[in-house]
C-alpha cells in the first residue's frame, strides 16, 4: 500500500479543485460575467472567505483583481511546498519557485482546457439558454476568439475550441507540463 502516493494524490486533488475555482473567480471578474448565475455565485462564496482579507491589503489597479491573483499565487505556492514536505524533499528555493511557477502555469493552461471542452460538449447536449453554458462560454471566449477570426464557424460547424484545445496541449508538451503537480 502506498500511502504516501494516496496522501499525495489526494492533497493534489483537493488543491487543484481549489486553484480552478480561484482562477474561475478571477476570469469571471475579467470577462465581466454575470455574477447573479448559480455557478458564479458558488465560485464567490467559495473564494470570499480568503479574497476579503486580502482585498483590505490589495487594491484592484487597472481593472485587474490583485488580491485574486495573488490569492492564486500563494495557493499553488502552499501546495507545491505541502508536496516538498510530504515526500521528504530537500527544500531548494530556486527550484521551489521554478516548480511553483510552472505548476501555476499548467493549471491556467488545465482550466481554459477544461472550460473550452466542458462547453463544446455541452452544446452538443444542451439546447436553448442555460446559465452555467453561459459562463463556461463567457470565461472561454478570450481564448476562442482569435482562433474564430482564424477559422470562421463552416457549415454551422464551429472547430475554433479544436484548434485552442490543441494549442493549448502543444503549449503543455512544449514547455513540459504535463506532469507538473
Amino acid at each position: 500500500m502506498d500511502f504516501i502516493g494516496t496522501i499525495n494524490l489526494l492533497l493534489t486533488y483537493a488543491f487543484d479543485a481549489y486553484i480552478m475555482i480561484v482562477i474561475a473567480r478571477f476570469m469571471l471578474q475579467m470577462v465581466r460575467a454575470d455574477f447573479y448565475n448559480p455557478l458564479s455565485q458558488f465560485v464567490v462564496k467559495a473564494t470570499k472567505p480568503l479574497i476579503n482579507p486580502l482585498r483590505r491589503m490589495i487594491p484592484g489597479v487597472g481593472g485587474i483583481d490583485w488580491a485574486s491573483v495573488v490569492l492564486f499565487v500563494a495557493v499553488v505556492a502552499v501546495k507545491i511546498g505541502a508536496l516538498i514536505a510530504i515526500n521528504g524533499a530537500v527544500f531548494d528555493p530556486l527550484g521551489f519557485a521554478i516548480l511553483t511557477l510552472k505548476s501555476g502555469v499548467a493549471s491556467i493552461l488545465n482550466f481554459f482546457l477544461m472550460a473550452i471542452l466542458i462547453g463544446a460538449i455541452l452544446s452538443w447536449v444542451v439546447q436553448g439558454y442555460n446559465p452555467m453554458v453561459q459562463v463556461l462560454f463567457q470565461v472561454s471566449e478570450p481564448v476562442l476568439a482569435p482562433f474564430r477570426r482564424l477559422l470562421p464557424a463552416m457549415g454551422g460547424m464551429d472547430f475554433s475550441p479544436l484548434l485552442a484545445l490543441l494549442l493549448l496541449q502543444a503549449i503543455k508538451t512544449l514547455f513540459q507540463l504535463n506532469g507538473v503537480p
